[in-house]
């Protein structure tokens, strides 16, 4: 297998390649920055012609799929359109959520704003997310959405309109430094000069994806281990708090 700092490979065949994406990287090209490098076009140099069927946001980590045949192209993306993908995603948010399941259903409206944010808005585009709190962590919480519709950035602008936002998110929190072990754990005894942050960068991980393989019809569910920077938050949290996102079904 090809190292690549772009994605691990989660499993192949002769129809389907299914990968865990880094954070900070392009599953299709950007108009507004085109050169950013791609997960697509690193994939190609080890799997050949890959056909794209659906996409998470560049500061996600996580699944995703791509179909090798045309055929597979036609039948996965049908299966997304029709909403037949079961999606799960973790994120850890600042606060602590009020409700134990909640579904909003606000309409989205992609590049709503001059940060090219997507906003709630009734001219937009109908959209669904089901979130469900896994547990506290002191100042934090984890939690699981399963987006029904794939809208740019509908888990964070659904948690916007929830008045909750997820941790080192770039664009939709008013709180975006780094999660540091000595800020969550009282008895931290190293040098905070020279301590190195936990997490740097959007808390959002596309988990789990269920569907059906578009050459057997079975159903297939593929998960994506944390990467590195997560799975360290996850296990201080854990520590800590004894809440683990990983234990959730």
């Amino acid at each position: 297998m090809i190292k690549n700092t772009a994605y691990t490979e989660i499993y192949h065949d002769d129809s389907i390649v299914v990968l865990n994406k880094a954070s900070g990287i392009l599953t299709a090209a950007d108009r507004y920055n085109p050169d950013i490098k791609r997960l697509d076009i690193e994939a190609e140099k080890e799997f050949g012609k890959l056909f794209a069927v659906h996409r998470i946001d560049k500061d996600t980590s996580g699944l995703v799929i791509y179909a090798r045949t045309p055929d597979a192209h036609r039948s996965l993306s049908m299966a997304f359109e029709r909403r037949q993908v079961q999606k799960t995603y973790h994120a850890l948010v600042y606060g602590r959520p009020t409700w134990t399941d909640k579904t909003v259903t606000a309409r989205l409206l992609v590049n709503g704003d001059d940060r090219h944010r997507t906003i709630i808005n009734r001219r937009g585009k109908d959209a669904e997310t089901i979130f469900h709190l896994i547990g506290t962590c002191g100042p934090f919480s984890w939690i699981s959405a399963f987006p029904k519709t794939g809208r740019t950035h509908q888990i964070r602008a659904h948690l916007s309109d929830l008045g909750m936002s997820i941790v080192c998110d770039p664009l939709y929190s008013g709180n975006q430094k780094p999660v540091f072990l000595s800020e969550i754990k009282r008895s931290w005894r190293g040098d905070t000069f020279e301590e190195r942050p936990l997490l740097s960068r959007l808390a959002l991980h596309a988990w789990k994806l269920t569907l059906n393989h578009p050459q057997t019809n079975e159903p297939v569910t593929f998960t994506a281990p944390y990467p590195r920077d997560l799975n360290a938050l996850r296990n201080q949290l854990y520590k800590l708090y004894k809440v683990d996102p990983l234990s959730e079904n």
